[in-house]
């Protein structure tokens, strides 16, 4: 009788003493999906100097917030300070070159001109906010490049960026904020 104790005691001890060294080894599971968004850099714009061209904008921005998923760029709240200032005017369009970091600055300027002369208008809206990401011109080249800007012709609608367009921008913020080099600062006019 007092062997049988013995073993029951020891096996007790030695089961709780598995339980609890198995339970200090494991990894819990996850209680939800990581969030990939997290570390996204997130840009404001400003386009309340941009009548008539709110539409294009919206979808040039959504375009790039499809394409990307480090960088974001949201609608600023009237009042606070957007890095991108986007305005109608009546020439070329033209932007500054980035990247742009969060609380830099960046302007993006839509000509009417290039409208004029048949150019999509969300094309040139996607291709100028392009341009504040850190893409240059890639011209000439065809329709299927956003950054080829007019040398696509009037018929281009694209306004979406392709694989390379989109890998460059991802590499360009792929550390978050603190890894951007600060913002190039030329103005690159899109005219042809």
């Amino acid at each position: 009788m007092l062997h049988s104790r013995w073993f029951k005691t020891a096996g007790a001890a030695a089961a709780l003493t598995l339980a609890t060294a198995t339970a200090a080894y494991a990894t819990p599971a996850p209680t939800t999906a990581p969030d990939r968004t997290a570390a996204a850099v997130t840009l404001r714009y400003d386009d309340s100097r941009a009548a008539g061209w709110e539409a294009a904008i919206a979808a040039g921005v959504a375009n790039w917030n499809a394409s990307v998923s480090n960088v974001r760029l949201v609608e600023a709240a009237p009042g606070t300070r957007a890095e991108i200032r986007i305005i109608a005017t009546t020439g070329w369009p033209q932007a500054t070159l980035g990247p742009v970091r969060p609380g830099g600055t960046a302007r993006v300027e839509l000509g009417s001109q290039a409208v004029a002369e048949g150019h999509d208008k969300t094309r040139i809206a996607a291709h100028e906010l392009g341009h504040s990401l850190g893409l240059p011109d890639t011209k000439p080249g065809p329709c299927s490049q956003l950054m080829s800007g007019s040398t696509g012709g009037t018929t281009c609608k694209n306004a979406t960026p392709n694989a390379t367009e989109r890998s460059r921008v991802q590499s360009l913020y792929a550390g978050g904020s603190a890894s951007l080099v600060p913002a190039d600062g030329r103005v690159l006019v899109d005219a042809p």
